[in-house]
């Protein structure tokens, strides 16, 4: 099927690379107009340019943990949109370390880019959303969110915290007798950049071997990584009409690895 999200205005957070580059591709191959946002403001504009065609998407530099870049970024997508119909809160960063090894000012910093993020993108934006019924929200979140490790105390609390802040979100909107829809996304591991951290030493990246990756695939039943177009496609659904009835939910894209 083709157009499954005409007439919908989106914009994808840190929207440049990764996940939410491929969120843009599959939203604007279904008909959405899409504003890609990010940290890196040249990243995201060669990923607008990319990705085309000129007109249906635009990009703009967004610092995601600060309030006032919130304001601006949503009048950029009033300006160029018109409107907001789809928000993709998905911009997040690895932060490992257990409860005893994670540094304060570590810990903030995780929080703030993985949760307060969110929090202060659907504060910000619900009043545009409402002004489109129906709309939706799409967090991504991770299975990191739902299973817990020791050397993750962090990134943990932070994605369980989005995928509660998902619900209360969702509950709000239900009983103010909005169609505003929020759902989550909890994906298992993704061969991206930020899976190359969970294996990062003395803050060092170095590209993935198959003896690792492979290590990572065996956990999951379906013996796969996710992939990116897995979300994107989970993406689409929640965007669009026909998850109509579907709010304050989430999808699991683990291969099965928590139903273990």
């Amino acid at each position: 099927m083709s157009g499954r999200l005409s007439g919908k205005s989106a914009l994808i957070t840190g929207g440049a690379g990764g996940v939410g580059r491929a969120i843009a591709a599959e939203f604007l191959a279904q008909g959405a107009r899409v504003l890609i946002s990010d940290l890196d403001a040249d990243a995201a504009d060669d990923a607008a340019a990319s990705l085309g065609p000129g007109g249906e998407v635009h990009a703009c530099a967004h610092d995601v943990t600060d309030e006032a870049a919130w304001r601006d970024t949503l009048k950029v997508v009033q300006d160029r949109l018109g409107g907001l119909s789809v928000l993709v809160n998905n911009a997040g960063i690895w932060v490992p370390g257990s409860v005893e090894e994670i540094e304060p000012d570590d810990w903030r910093r995780g929080m703030s880019v993985n949760l307060d993020s969110v929090y202060l993108g659907t504060k910000l934006a619900l009043p545009m959303l409402r002004d489109s019924q129906p709309a939706s929200i799409v967090n991504i979140s991770s299975i990191a969110g739902i299973i817990a490790g020791s050397n993750l105390a962090a990134y943990n609390a932070a994605k369980t915290g989005v995928w509660m802040l998902t619900k209360a979100t969702a509950l709000h909107a239900a009983r103010g007798g909005n169609d505003v829809r929020c759902n989550s996304i909890h994906p298992y591991f993704i061969d991206t950049p930020l899976l190359q951290d969970v294996f990062a030493r003395g803050g060092e990246r170095k590209e993935l071997d198959d003896d690792q990756r492979g290590k990572l695939a065996k956990q999951a039943p379906l013996g796969r990584l996710c992939t990116v177009e897995d979300v994107a496609h989970a993406a689409v659904y929640l965007a669009s009409d026909e998850s109509g009835y579907m709010t304050g939910a989430e999808i699991k894209l683990d291969g099965g690895f928590s139903a273990m």
